[in-house]
C-alpha cells in the first residue's frame, strides 16, 4: 500500500498536494463510514470553504482601507472651494447651478451651505432676496432662470392612444377564447356548407368580439381622459408666496429657485429649498425616508425636501431646485406606470368565463369523441372500416362542428359586455351626481354603503368664518356687523381693547397685506381670517401692532395641544405671553379676569361660572369659541423653554359663527330615507358640534354624543354597546376617527364611507358640497 501510494499517487505523510489527496479521496470514494476512516486526514471542502473566507475577509479589509484613504484625502484634498461656475450659468447673471443647489440640500451639506454664504449668500447668487422675493419686472431675467434651473414640473407619461386601449381590450381571456372559436368555425362553417351559411356563426361571434372590445376601449379612453381632467385639477395647489415685495398666491407649479414661500402646518413642501426664518418647525419626512419621527428645520438645519409635510410651526424658505432636480422628482423618475387592476367583479366574471369555457370545451371534445366513436362502430358493422371516402370525412367535419357550436354557445360572449356596460354606466351615473371616481371598484361597493362618517368644518359648513358674539370684560355683546363691533370698542376700557388688539394681530397664523392692486388682502385659515377682521373691525391696524413689538417665541397651534401662544418683547420693557385656543382649555389655565372696569381681578368660582355659562352658550348656538388671555413675564424668558401653561389672564371669549352649508339638511334626510346613518366626526366642542348636527339633522333622540377623550377610555364591551348609537363624535383626534371606523366596519359589518373637507383629514376634498357628495339615486350613495 506504500509503495502504491509513494509510487502513483505520490501521497506523502505529512504536506502532500491538495492534488494528490483529491485524487486518493476518488478513488476511496466508496468505503464504508467514511468520516471514521478518514477522520485523520485533511478535509479539503472545508479547506476550500476556510481558504475562500480568508480571502473575502481580507478583499472586504482592502476595500475599507481604501475607502478610508479615499474619504480621507477627499475630505483634505477636495473642498467646496474647488467649485468653478459653469460658463452659461455665469452668462445667465448667476453665480450658483442647479446641480450645486440640488447637492447642498439633498446631501443636507452644511459645509458647502456655509461655503456659498448660507441661505443669504445663495439668495444673493440666486438674484433674489429673503425678503422681497424675486423680481419678475425682468423678463429676460425670468426666461433665464428657466432655461437654467427648470420648472416646477414633473415629467409625466405620454397619452395612451384609443388603439393601446383596444389592443389591451383583445387580451381579455374569454375574447381570445372566442376569437379561437369564431376562427375554427369560419373554417368549419364555409368547408361545410360553403361561404354564405357556413360564416353566419363565424361573424356574429367575430361581430360580438369587436362590440366588446371597442365599447371596452371606448369606456376606458374616456375614462382615462376623465381622470387625466381630474389630475390636472388636482394639481392646480396655490400656495403663499412673496415675490416683488409683495405677498401672493401662486400655483406650485409657477414656482421658481429663488422665491420665498410660506409654509404652516399641514402644508407639503413643494420643491427642495432652505429654511429662511419660522418657529417650531418639525416636519414629516416619512413619504420619503420612512422614518415616522419628525425633523426639527431651523437655521443649523435649514434643509427641506419637496414631498414632506409640515407637521408643526410656521415658516418662510427660499425654493433651491424644481422639478426633476428634486428628490421627490428623482424618486418618481425611478418609478414606473402601473396599469390599472381589473375590479373584484371583473376577476369573479372572467373566472367564471374561464370555467363555462372549460366546462363547454370538456363537453364539446366528449360530444365530439361519442360521434366519432359511433362512426367508427357503424363502419365497423358494416365492414367498411378500411374503406374511407370523401363523405366520411365531411361527417366528421360535421361532427367537429357540433362540438365547436357547443364551446360557442357555451362561452358567454356577453358576458365582458355586461360587466363593461354596468361599470361604465355607473361610473358615468356618478360623475353626473358630481361624484368623483378614483377606482371602478367603487361603482360596486357605493351602492352597499351603510355609514357615512362626515367632518363638520367645510364639510357641512361653508369654512367662511366670522366673529358674531363676544364676551370681552366679562360683558356678551353681539358684534355680527362692523357697527356693532365699532361700537364695542368706545364700551371698552382702553387698556382691554390695546391687550386685546395686540394680541389678535400678534399671537395669529394668518396676515394682513396689501396686494398689487393696493386692495388689504387677509391670508390666513378661516379661524385666524375671522379673528383678523374681527381686530380690523375694531379698528385696529395690524401693521402697526406687529411693528410695536418684537417676537421672542412663537408656539403655532396643533391639535394635540389645541391652543398657540406667543412671547414678546415690549418697547416700554418688559416681556409678555400672548395665547389662544379651545375656551374650556385656555380658561383653565387662567387664574384672573380683566373686568367691565378694565381691571385684573381674581378669577372666582362666580366669574368661571358665568364664563362656563357663555361658553356652553355659544356652542349651543352653534358657534366656535376660542378664548383669548395674556401674562406678565416678570421673571424674564429664554427661547429655548416653553411657554408658560397657566397663570394666565382672561381677556375675553369669542363666538365663531361657520354657516351649514345649503342642501345639507335635505341631502341628510335623504341618506336616512335610505337606510344611510350619517355620522358627524369633529375636533370641534361637543356643543357646536351636537348643534350643527341638529341643525343638519344627524343628531336625532335615540343617538348619542361623545367627546374623543371619552371615547379611548371605553373597554371593548363598552363600545360594542356604543358604537352603534354614537351620531356625533366631537373633540376627536384622527385615531379615534380611525378607530370608529374600525369598528363599524370589522364589528358590525357596516360599509363606511368617510368624507372630509381637506384642512386636516382628507386633502382631496378641499372644500367639498356636502349637498352633491351625499346625492342620492335610488338607494346608491355617490361620494368623493
Amino acid at each position: 500500500m506504500e509503495r502504491l501510494m509513494s509510487g502513483d499517487f505520490d501521497v506523502k505523510a505529512k504536506h502532500s498536494s491538495e492534488e494528490a489527496l483529491q485524487k486518493w479521496r476518488k478513488l476511496c470514494g466508496v468505503v464504508k463510514n467514511p468520516k471514521r476512516r478518514f477522520r485523520f486526514t485533511a478535509n479539503l471542502s472545508k479547506r476550500y470553504e476556510a481558504a475562500a473566507m480568508r480571502k473575502t475577509n481580507q478583499e472586504k479589509l482592502r476595500i475599507a482601507v481604501l475607502v478610508s484613504k479615499a474619504a480621507f484625502q477627499f475630505i483634505q484634498g477636495v473642498s467646496p472651494s474647488d467649485y468653478n461656475v459653469p460658463a452659461e450659468v455665469k452668462a445667465a447673471g448667476f453665480d450658483i447651478c442647479a446641480d450645486e443647489l440640488g447637492s447642498i440640500v439633498e446631501g443636507h451639506d452644511v459645509k458647502k451651505l456655509k461655503f456659498h454664504g448660507g441661505v443669504t449668500g445663495v439668495s444673493e447668487k440666486l438674484c433674489t432676496s429673503i425678503v422681497d422675493g424675486l423680481t419678475t419686472t425682468d423678463s429676460d431675467l425670468l426666461n433665464r432662470r428657466q432655461e437654467i434651473y427648470g420648472i416646477n414640473k414633473f415629467a409625466e407619461s405620454q397619452p395612451r392612444s384609443f388603439w393601446i386601449f383596444v389592443w389591451e381590450a383583445l387580451q381579455d381571456m374569454t375574447l381570445m377564447i372566442l376569437g379561437v372559436c369564431a376562427f375554427v368555425s369560419l373554417i368549419v362553417g364555409i368547408a361545410t356548407e360553403g361561404w354564405l351559411e357556413g360564416a353566419h356563426d363565424g361573424i356574429g361571434i367575430v361581430a360580438s368580439i369587436l362590440l366588446v372590445v371597442f365599447v371596452t376601449a371606448i369606456s376606458d379612453y374616456r375614462q382615462s381622459l376623465q381622470f387625466r381632467d381630474l389630475d390636472t385639477e388636482k394639481k392646480k395647489i396655490i400656495i403663499q408666496v412673496t415675490r416683488n415685495g409683495f405677498r401672493q398666491k401662486l400655483s406650485i407649479y409657477d414656482l421658481l429657485p429663488g422665491d420665498i414661500v410660506h409654509l404652516a402646518i399641514g402644508d407639503q413642501v413643494p420643491a427642495d429649498g432652505l429654511f429662511v426664518s419660522g418657529f417650531s418647525v418639525l416636519i414629516d419626512e416619512s413619504s420619503l425616508t420612512g422614518e415616522s419621527e419628525p425633523v426639527m428645520v431651523n437655521s443649523e438645519n435649514p434643509f427641506m425636501l419637496s414631498g414632506t409635510k409640515v407637521q408643526d410651526g410656521s415658516c418662510k424658505m427660499m425654493i433651491a431646485t424644481v422639478g426633476m432636480r428634486t428628490q421627490w422628482g428623482k424618486l418618481m423618475a425611478t418609478l414606473s406606470e402601473g396599469g390599472d387592476d381589473e375590479t373584484p367583479l371583473q376577476v369573479k366574471l372572467n373566472g367564471v368565463a374561464t370555467i363555462i369555457g372549460k366546462i363547454g370545451l370538456f363537453f364539446a371534445v366528449v360530444t365530439f369523441a361519442v360521434l366519432v366513436q359511433g362512426l367508427f362502430s357503424h363502419k365497423w358493422q358494416a365492414g367498411t372500416y378500411f374503406r374511407w371516402s370523401g363523405d366520411d370525412a365531411l361527417e366528421i367535419l360535421e361532427y367537429f362542428a357540433i362540438a365547436v357550436t357547443i364551446v360557442v354557445v357555451a362561452v358567454p360572449e356577453g358576458l365582458p359586455l355586461a360587466v363593461t356596460l354596468s361599470l361604465a354606466f355607473a361610473m358615468k351615473k356618478m360623475m353626473n351626481d358630481k361624484a368623483l371616481v378614483r377606482h371602478l371598484a367603487a361603482c360596486e361597493t357605493m351602492g352597499s354603503a351603510t355609514t357615512i362618517c362626515s367632518d363638520k368644518t367645510g364639510t357641512l359648513t361653508t369654512n367662511h368664518m366670522t366673529v358674531v358674539k363676544s364676551c370681552i370684560c366679562m360683558e356678551v355683546k353681539v358684534v355680527d356687523q362692523p357697527t356693532k363691533a365699532a361700537s364695542l370698542v368706545s364700551e371698552m376700557p382702553v387698556s382691554a381693547v390695546k391687550l386685546l388688539l395686540q394680541s389678535i394681530f400678534n399671537n395669529t397664523g394668518g396676515e394682513v397685506v396689501v396686494n398689487e392692486d393696493g386692495k388689504r388682502e387677509i391670508l390666513g385659515t378661516p379661524t385666524e381670517t375671522a379673528l383678523l377682521e374681527f381686530g380690523l373691525s375694531l379698528g385696529g391696524d395690524f401693521q402697526a401692532e406687529r411693528q410695536a413689538v418684537k417676537l421672542v417665541k412663537v408656539e403655532p397651534f396643533n391639535s394635540t395641544k389645541k391652543r398657540m401662544g406667543v412671547v414678546m418683547e415690549l418697547h416700554e420693557g418688559g416681556l409678555r405671553a400672548h395665547t389662544k385656543g379651545a375656551s374650556e382649555i385656555v380658561l383653565a389655565a387662567c387664574d384672573k379676569v380683566i373686568n367691565s372696569n378694565g381691571d385684573i381681578v381674581p378669577l372666582d368660582e362666580e366669574s368661571i361660572n358665568l364664563l362656563k355659562d357663555t361658553i356652553d352658550q355659544f356652542a349651543n348656538e352653534a358657534l366656535r369659541t376660542l378664548c383669548i388671555a395674556y401674562m406678565e413675564l416678570e421673571g424674564g424668558f429664554s427661547p429655548e423653554n416653553p411657554m408658560p401653561v397657566s397663570g394666565y389672564t382672561c381677556i375675553g371669549i369669542v363666538g365663531i359663527k361657520d354657516p351649514v352649508r345649503p342642501g345639507v339638511k335635505e341631502s341628510v334626510a335623504v341618506c336616512r330615507s335610505a337606510g344611510i346613518t350619517v355620522r358627524m366626526v369633529t375636533g370641534d366642542n361637543i356643543n357646536t358640534a351636537k348643534a350643527i348636527a341638529r341643525e343638519c339633522g344627524i343628531l336625532t333622540d335615540d343617538g348619542i354624543a361623545i367627546e374623543g377623550p371619552d371615547f379611548r377610555e371605553k373597554s371593548l364591551e363598552e363600545l360594542l354597546q356604543l358604537v352603534p348609537k354614537i351620531q356625533v363624535m366631537a373633540r376627536s383626534s384622527p385615531l379615534d376617527k380611525h378607530t370608529l371606523v374600525k369598528h363599524l366596519r370589522t364589528t358590525f359589518g357596516e360599509v363606511v364611507a368617510v368624507t372630509g373637507d381637506g384642512t386636516n383629514d382628507a386633502p382631496a376634498l378641499h372644500e367639498a358640497d356636502i349637498g352633491l357628495a351625499m346625492g342620492i339615486a335610488g338607494t346608491e350613495v355617490s361620494l368623493f
